[in-house]
């Protein structure tokens, strides 16, 4: 027992002191970890103190923000249904009375320019229509007066020929007061291609057809309007004109030249009674689509020419720049051209004299305001994606 005691009372040997040395690191550990936490925690407390302020200040900006989305939306919601909804509901309004008795329509034998033309002479108005073919213009003249019983002229003229085709219409306008203007004609290259790809014919034809020629139009009949003080001018552009378009570069500039001018004319000649609008059409069925194709099954999303008119006569007067229907107040500008069959229809003619919304489409649905608000990156990521495809198609068609 002695020896136990004077064995344990000695020096403590060396395992003995490498484990206290380490019990004291793990607890210095723990207290300096500990003493880290309390001090984060204090630290946090006194930064949340201070930014306190500035936290209510952000819940302030937020709540501003989230109600004025809310009242946008309604405001949004509220216009399309006065737009579109209100003015079907009641009496039509007297255009004859309002603008005049004759209207001029270019672009006249298809698509949206031939069905802008009937709804025109239901409502009773005279038309004057122009395009390039002469006996396609006599057959829609034909059944417009034999249908809606009024007075039908026809002017057959090229407008991818330039100036010179204007003096023999402003000829044949020259005693007729013309009350509504509809620029419709429109020109397109068969499928999307890179800038220095196009041939400098279409480009021309894009020039005069698409810029030139509503600019002309708009100079021949302007001047009696604003003489008579009342008359109407609309302009059909397209969803291409929302943002710059890679792969159409020279067709959605043209289209975005139509609509800033439209915009322009409404300032310039509302104080004098002059009306101008701004049609901007997204997805609008044609002759060439084919029946078993997505917008065939949902015709709410593209509707047919007729239909299409009919709403966009409606807005006549109301809005300076619509897209003429409803559905497509909430569609974005992104589509799929089933170009076997829209390629062959615009080999057959050097200017299409309908526009590319009436060739046979496919769509996804997004919301408008996203078109609108989207940033351009993502635009023009989507459109090169999109046409990239669409070229590779109507290559592997030709070839």
């Amino acid at each position: 027992m002695l020896s136990i005691k004077r064995r344990s009372s000695g020096a403590p040997g060396p395992a003995l002191e490498e484990e206290l040395w380490s019990t004291e690191l793990s607890a210095g550990s723990r207290k300096v970890a500990m003493a880290a936490v309390d001090s984060f925690y204090l630290l946090y407390r006194e930064i949340a103190r201070s930014c306190n302020c500035y936290m209510e200040a952000l819940a302030l900006v937020g709540a501003w923000y989230t109600a004025r989305k809310s009242i946008t939306v309604i405001c949004d919601f509220y216009s399309l249904v006065r737009l579109h909804f209100i003015p079907r509901l009641g009496s039509r309004p007297d255009l004859i009375k309002q603008y005049g008795r004759w209207a001029v329509i270019s672009g006249a034998t298809d698509g949206i320019g031939k069905a802008y033309a009937e709804e025109l002479a239901s409502r009773g108005l005279n038309v004057i229509l122009i395009s390039q073919e002469e006996e396609k213009l006599q057959a829609v003249a034909k059944h417009i007066a034999d249908t809606y019983r009024v007075e039908t002229l026809v002017l057959a003229a090229d407008f991818s020929r330039g100036r010179e085709i204007y003096a023999p219409i402003q000829e044949a306008l020259r005693d007729i007061d013309i009350g509504i203007l509809v620029n419709d004609v429109g020109a397109f290259y068969p499928y999307p291609q890179y800038f220095s790809q196009i041939p400098e014919d279409t480009l021309w034809d894009i020039v005069n057809v698409n810029i030139a020629a509503a600019s002309q139009m708009v100079h021949i009949v302007l001047p009696g309007m604003v003489e008579r003080k009342k008359g109407a001018i609309v302009t059909v552009s397209s969803g291409s004109c929302c943002k710059p378009t890679p792969q159409l570069a020279a067709f959605s500039a043209s289209k975005a030249y139509l609509d800033h001018f439209s915009r322009a004319l409404q300032y310039e000649y509302a104080s004098k009674g002059i009306f101008v609008q701004s049609l901007i059409p997204f997805y609008v069925t044609g002759g060439v689509s084919a029946p078993g194709s997505f917008l065939h099954r949902c015709p709410w999303l593209a509707p047919s020419p007729r239909v299409y008119a009919q709403h966009a006569v409606s807005t006549l007067g109301i809005s300076k720049r619509t897209t003429g229907y409803w559905s497509h107040s909430i569609q974005t500008e992104q589509r799929s051209l089933e170009y076997l069959r829209a390629s062959q229809v615009a080999q057959q003619v050097k200017v299409l004299a309908t526009r590319p919304d009436d060739l046979s489409l496919t769509s996804k649905t997004h919301v408008f305001l996203f078109a609108q608000y989207m940033p351009e990156w993502l635009w023009v990521w989507g459109a090169n994606l999109l046409n990239r495809s669409l070229r590779n198609e109507a290559l592997s068609c030709q070839a």
